[in-house]
C-alpha cells in the first residue's frame, strides 16, 4: 500500500511545490528583468539605502519583541494555570482565545480609533489624557503592541496548548513543589524548559504576524515594515516587490531553522 501511495505524494508535493513556487519566481522575475536592461539586481542592492526601510524595519522588530514578551507573560501563567486548576474552564478560554480570528481586521482597527478618539475627549482634564497620548507615541506606538497581543492570541494559545498536552505538567509542577520550589520558581525551572518548542513556535508566529500585518497599523497612521512596503510600491514597485521577496526568504528561513531546533529537541529528550 505504501509503494502505491509513493507516486501520489510525490504528485501532490510537486502540485504544491508548483502553487508556492511560481509566484515567488514570478516576483524574482519581476525584480531583477528591467525593460530595455536586462537583468539587473539595483532593486536588491538598493534597499538598505532606501527612505525609511532601516527605520520601518527596526520599529517592527521592536514591536514584534514587545508583543512576544507581552503575550507570552499573559498566556504562560493562564495556560499552566488554566490545566492544573480548571481544566473545566478550557473551552470557554478556547472560545475567548479564538475571537481575533473572527473579527475583522478592519473593525478591530476601527473600535480602536473610536476608543483613541473618545478618550482625549472625555479624559482631557485626568492623568489618563497623557496615557492616550502616550500609547500613540509614532516612535514607538504601544498601542499597536495591545493590538497584536489580541491578533496573537489564538496563535499563542494553540501553541503552548500542544505543547502542554505533550507533557505531564502536574507530575512536574508536584515535583517541583516537593522539592521546596515556589510555584513561581517551579514554572520557570520545571515547566518552561519542557515548553522550549511550544515556546519558540509562539514567538515565530508572533514575530510573522507582527512583521506582516497592516492593516491595523494603516487605519491607526503609523509606518512599520508592512505599510512601508506599501508606500515604496506606489513609486518604485520592483523594490517593494523585493523586499517583499527577501522577507518571505527570511520568513521560510527562521520556520526552517525552528522545525530543526525542535527535531534536536526531541531526539535529545528521547536519548536521554
Amino acid at each position: 500500500m505504501a509503494r502505491r501511495l509513493t507516486p501520489w505524494r510525490w504528485a501532490v508535493l510537486g502540485l504544491a511545490a508548483l502553487y508556492f513556487l511560481t509566484p515567488l519566481a514570478a516576483s524574482v522575475v519581476f525584480t531583477v528583468d528591467v525593460p530595455g536592461q536586462g537583468v539587473t539586481f539595483d532593486a536588491y542592492t538598493q534597499i538598505l539605502s532606501a527612505d525609511g526601510f532601516v527605520s520601518s524595519l527596526l520599529l517592527s522588530l521592536e514591536l514584534a519583541v514587545a508583543t512576544i514578551a507581552v503575550v507570552l507573560l499573559l498566556m504562560v501563567p493562564a495556560v499552566v494555570a488554566l490545566r492544573l486548576g480548571a481544566p473545566r474552564l478550557r473551552p470557554v478560554v478556547e472560545v475567548v482565545c479564538s475571537l481575533p480570528l473572527v473579527v475583522p481586521p478592519i473593525a478591530f482597527a476601527a473600535g480602536i480609533v473610536t476608543v483613541l478618539k473618545w478618550g482625549p475627549e472625555h479624559l482631557s482634564r485626568t492623568p489618563l489624557f497623557q496615557t492616550f497620548v502616550a500609547v500613540q507615541n509614532p516612535s514607538f506606538p504601544a498601542v499597536l503592541v495591545l493590538a497584536y497581543v489580541v491578533m496573537a492570541l489564538p496563535f499563542v494559545y494553540r501553541a503552548l496548548d500542544a505543547g502542554l498536552r505533550a507533557i505531564d505538567v502536574r507530575t512536574l509542577v508536584e515535583a517541583a513543589r516537593s522539592c521546596g520550589a515556589s510555584w513561581p520558581q517551579a514554572l520557570v525551572r520545571a515547566v518552561l524548559p519542557n515548553l522550549r518548542g511550544a515556546l519558540l513556535n509562539a514567538a515565530f508566529l508572533t514575530l510573522a504576524l507582527v512583521l506582516g500585518e497592516f492593516t491595523v497599523a494603516r487605519l491607526l497612521g503609523f509606518q512599520p515594515f508592512a505599510v512601508w512596503i506599501y508606500n515604496v510600491g506606489g513609486s518604485q514597485a520592483q523594490m517593494s516587490v523585493a523586499v517583499s521577496v527577501l522577507s518571505l526568504l527570511v520568513t521560510w528561513a527562521l520556520l526552517l531553522a525552528l522545525a530543526g531546533a525542535g527535531g534536536r529537541t526531541r531526539t535529545a529528550s528521547s536519548r536521554g
